[in-house]
């Protein structure tokens, strides 16, 4: 106000400025009013400024909103520019490469291959390639010629049921998190491009067995699909639904990207029959998720469950799901692999850049392993122990395009799955409203209406273009770097930059390590020389204080 000129700021005093806007709106009520009873005009905009007129009493009245008490009736532009911030932001303000948390380029790769649209680029790289943190793959003068992009390997070779599985799949996502016509579209898409459909935890609905495509059966600590009536794993109703044959492997979820060590609650209201159905649970009662397995409680029980999950399926592939927390954990495990002789026929790592739903801001940001430490820490390991060979490993965290295949599977990975590369398949504009039941296009919602915007015959070819799209690059860039299969791609044909002047081989920047290193005794570095001594194999807790790095 000291900017203002003097005469204004004497008005201030006896009439603040702030309720000019809700003044106009008392003039302009009265006006029309006036006019309406002169039979010179109609009613309409005499009802909407006195409406104005009235909201301004009210706002000036009410104690929950400083902002409307102060500023009656123009205040509410504030919330108005806060609700659509996200959008301003995404189409105007935003360039090409700025992730929040995929940039438009992201996004625009999918939208293409997922429409079957070209996906070639003009004019050269919009990328820094002079800023640190620029990655590229190294290609060879002798390229190779391969005839196929249906790259697979197999899962649980010497089981009763091994699975000959995509390099690239759906990740977990729940019936209850995405609407039906999503699963449906997923499910039909993973069907016509022969790739795999994880269930998410949330078990497996009749949407998910609609229209027969290839399932991942994941299980939580809810034991959804497979629970008794208090909560507790249910040997018969395991078995029941992991004999069907659409279920090619078992996935037990110690912990997510998304919110690792968080349970969670489906509140009663949003347990529709159908939800109520899939998970074995009572409709319209809060569902919950606990934070940890009631199933065991040590490492060794752990592998134990694992194997009874295997024996009970029949001989399918059964893993693991985490996202890796305290170093010590995850080498509990490891070692309880190595006393029992049970060993997972997969593991998958969630980078904790992951996430489609809702999750508390803390654990967004804060808590867990990036897919890169993580799922380094896990391929060290096992190699480290001689098991690489025999577990295959999975990752998933903010994969979307070839490269990032490529890149994860330099770290160790046999194979990467993508939840939201496959969302914005389905039509996915990262709106950001997944837990508001509000999804503008119909991924995220229960609402029968929303969901109706998929269209599950279209989406479901568009799953599968861009699977099959994402693999034809891949493709490329693996004849490019003059190989055979992805998974020949290591850690020497990845270069990073660290800055201006300066780049590296990922093999030489990140530590590896030896194969059957730890069998010797050997400890490559700090994380092993710390946490290792940690680990027992018959508790989940430290054996000992933890020791400062040197």
């Amino acid at each position: 106000m000291l900017a203002w000129p003097r005469w204004t700021r004497r008005i201030n005093e006896h009439f603040p400025l702030r309720y000019l806007t809700w003044l106009l709106c008392g003039l302009l009520a009265l006006f029309f009013a006036i006019r309406w009873t002169a039979g010179l005009g109609d009613a309409v905009l005499m009802v909407v400024f006195l409406a104005l007129t009235l909201l301004g009493l009210r706002d000036s009245r009410q104690q929950h909103h400083s902002i409307l008490r102060n500023y009656p009736v123009i205040g509410h532009l504030r919330f108005l520019l806060e609700f659509i911030r996200p959008e301003i932001r995404q189409y105007f303000v935003e360039g090409d490469n700025d992730a929040a948390p995929f940039s438009r380029a992201q996004r625009s790769i999918v939208y293409q291959r997922a429409k079957g649209a070209p996906d070639q680029r003009p004019f050269g790289t919009q990328l820094d390639t002079g800023a640190r943190g620029y990655e590229w793959i190294n290609h060879s003068l002798m390229p190779t010629h391969l005839t196929s992009h249906d790259f697979r390997i197999t899962i649980g070779a010497g089981r009763a049921q091994p699975y000959s599985a995509s390099v690239f799949n759906i990740s977990a996502m729940s019936f209850g998190a995405l609407s039906a016509n999503a699963i449906l579209a997923l499910n039909k898409g993973a069907k016509l491009g022969g790739f795999a459909h994880d269930t998410g935890e949330g078990s497996i609905s009749v949407h998910h067995r609609a229209n027969g495509g290839d399932l991942i059966w994941e299980i939580g600590s809810g034991y959804f699909g497979c629970r008794n009536d208090d909560g507790s794993f249910s040997v018969e109703r395991f078995q029941a639904n992991a004999a069907d044959p659409q279920v090619k492997m078992i996935e037990l979820k110690l912990s997510q990207g998304a919110k690792p060590g968080h349970g969670g609650v489906l509140p009663g209201p949003k347990v529709t029959a159908e939800i109520a159905a899939a998970r074995g649970v009572p409709e319209g009662v809060d569902c919950i998720s606990p934070a940890r397995h009631s199933a065991f409680s040590t490492p060794v029980e752990m592998m134990q469950f694992i194997q009874q999950l295997r024996d009970l399926s029949g001989g399918k592939p059964t893993g693991f799901k985490l996202c890796i927390g305290h170093p010590w954990e995850w080498f509990a495990v490891a070692k309880a692999m190595l006393e029992t002789g049970i060993t997972p026929d997969f593991i998958v790592v969630d980078g904790a850049e992951g996430g489609t739903g809702a999750a508390p801001l803390e654990f967004t940001n804060h808590v867990g392993a990036p897919v890169q430490e993580g799922l380094l820490l896990v391929h060290n390991t096992l190699v480290g122990l001689g098991l690489r060979d025999t577990i295959k490993l999975g990752c998933a965290g903010k994969i979307t395009s070839a490269f990032d295949i490529v890149r994860l599977m330099a770290l160790g990975a046999d194979w990467c799955n993508s939840a939201r590369g496959f969302m914005f398949a389905l039509g996915c504009i990262q709106a950001q409203a997944c837990h508001t039941g509000h999804c503008p296009t119909g991924v995220t919602t229960q609402d029968a209406l929303r969901q109706r915007a998929i269209n599950v015959p279209d989406k479901a070819h568009r799953v599968a273009n861009f699977h099959q799209g994402t693999l034809k690059a891949l493709k490329e860039l693996v004849e490019a770097a003059g190989l055979c299969h992805p998974q020949e791609i290591t850690a020497q044909h990845i270069v990073h930059r660290l800055d201006k002047h300066e780049v590296r081989l990922l093999a030489n920047l990140l530590p590896f390590v030896e194969p059957g290193a730890l069998l010797r005794g050997e400890m490559p570095h700090n994380t092993f020389r710390i946490y290792w001594p940690l680990a027992s194999a018959h508790s989940f807790a430290p054996q000992g204080s933890i020791a400062r790095s040197p």
